[in-house]
């Protein structure tokens, strides 16, 4: 039985009131939607993965060094498996040094030509005053040459789900594989959070010494939002961008914004984002824990549909605007279907979409909420020739 598995969605819409029937899919909202003078934006409330906010969020920019959030990113991978230790030293080359040190004029830690650099050194370097020496450095103690740890980078990007970013170097000094989308610096960004959370503070760090220097983080919103990461980006191709994560009364939210012409822009600007986020939103219970919230076709089971419900612990719920006249919302179901039995209970089996008016996403995971066993082989034979006939009528 060879049946191709689509993306198979059944549309609903939900009630936010207490009663939670379905209902009809319009709605308004009170207030109007967030503008920012940013090229690229993206705004993602970390607990649910709910997306507030975007603007060109899919389309392939230059990170400038924002794109040394997948240096780090290395570098903590290696740190994490033992591979290396905080006190090993990387030795710096004529190519560290005369790319990304002094002689650059760049952002540099001021490596000495010929010296070894402690791994500690290069995890604040980058992470505070956002080197590019200390990332070239890295980037050759981990992988011998630059080019090598592009390709890593590359590599490393697919591996956490990233399908489009490319790197060139370990720096984002321009070159024309350094590319990456709004949306995919911050699923890094939370990747970082949560894969790292023992090495995350050098993120929030405000000063970092290094032989006789000093440097403060170039984060402005570390010092007076209580930002607690990520990472700027500057470059005359890409203008001004930041990588950020802010974490207030227990709800974080990630932004990603770039193509600011100006500092002052691009503070001012993100600034602006966060307290939209944190100020428009509420979540909204939509599915008790155990409520059934749909159903997915399953083919060659012992039952043609299996009943799909949210967290055992939360149920469903969605991060929407506190400001809408109407109470209901649209809302899909969406699945690579029909399922081939078995299918074991708590097994995710698709999303609900839950969207808000413009750009507000949620996809909440959807469980199995029973077990469905395989049938006998007739009826599986059977089955499968009528839901090729007749799709989901059968």
């Amino acid at each position: 039985m060879n049946i191709k598995k689509t993306a198979s969605v059944f549309c609903l819409a939900i009630s936010l009131l207490a009663s939670l029937v379905f209902a009809g899919n319009s709605q308004s909202y009170a207030k109007p939607l967030f503008t920012t003078k940013a090229k690229f934006a993206i705004l993602i409330d970390a607990e649910t993965g709910s997306v507030l906010f975007a603007k060109n969020a899919d389309k392939l920019m230059a990170p400038a060094s924002m794109s040394k959030l997948m240096t780090i990113a290395l570098l903590l991978k290696a740190l994490k498996s033992g591979k290396v230790k905080l006190d090993d030293k990387f030795r710096v080359s004529v190519h560290a040094w005369r790319t990304g040190g002094g002689p650059s004029g760049t952002a540099a830690i001021f490596t000495p030509l010929g010296k070894d650099v402690l791994v500690s050194d290069l995890v604040q370097g980058i992470a505070v005053q956002s080197g590019n020496d200390a990332s070239i450095v890295t980037a050759e103690g981990l992988a011998g040459s630059e080019d090598a740890f592009a390709a890593l980078m590359t590599k490393e990007a697919r591996r956490i789900g990233l399908k489009k970013s490319t790197f060139g170097n370990a720096t984002g000094l321009p070159h024309p594989k350094q590319l990456m989308s709004a949306r995919e610096l911050a699923r890094l960004s939370l990747y970082l959070i949560q894969q790292y959370p023992e090495y995350y503070h050098y993120f929030s760090q405000k000063k970092f010494k290094y032989r006789r220097y000093r440097f403060h983080n170039r984060n402005p919103l570390v010092f007076k939002y209580g930002a607690d990461g990520l990472k700027t980006g500057a470059t005359k191709e890409s203008g001004y961008g930041l990588a950020v994560s802010v974490l207030k009364k227990g709800r974080r939210l990630v932004a990603v914004v770039n193509g600011f012409k100006t500092k002052r822009a691009r503070r001012n600007g993100t600034k602006k984002l966060l307290n939209w986020g944190f100020r428009g939103f509420k979540k909204y219970d939509l599915f008790k824990p155990n409520e059934v919230v749909g159903y997915a076709r399953v083919v060659g089971g012992s039952s043609s549909y299996v009943s799909l419900v949210g967290d055992s612990q939360s149920g469903v719920r969605a991060l929407l605007p506190r400001f809408m006249a109407s109470k209901k919302v649209p809302a899909r179901i969406i699945y690579k279907g029909p399922l081939i039995a078995p299918v074991t209970i708590g097994q995710q089996i698709a999303f609900l979409e839950v969207r808000g008016k413009g750009s507000v996403i949620n996809k909440v995971p959807l469980y199995a909420a029973e077990d469905i066993s395989r049938a006998g082989l007739i009826w599986r034979g059977v089955d499968t020739l009528l839901f090729q006939a007749f799709g989901w009528l059968f």
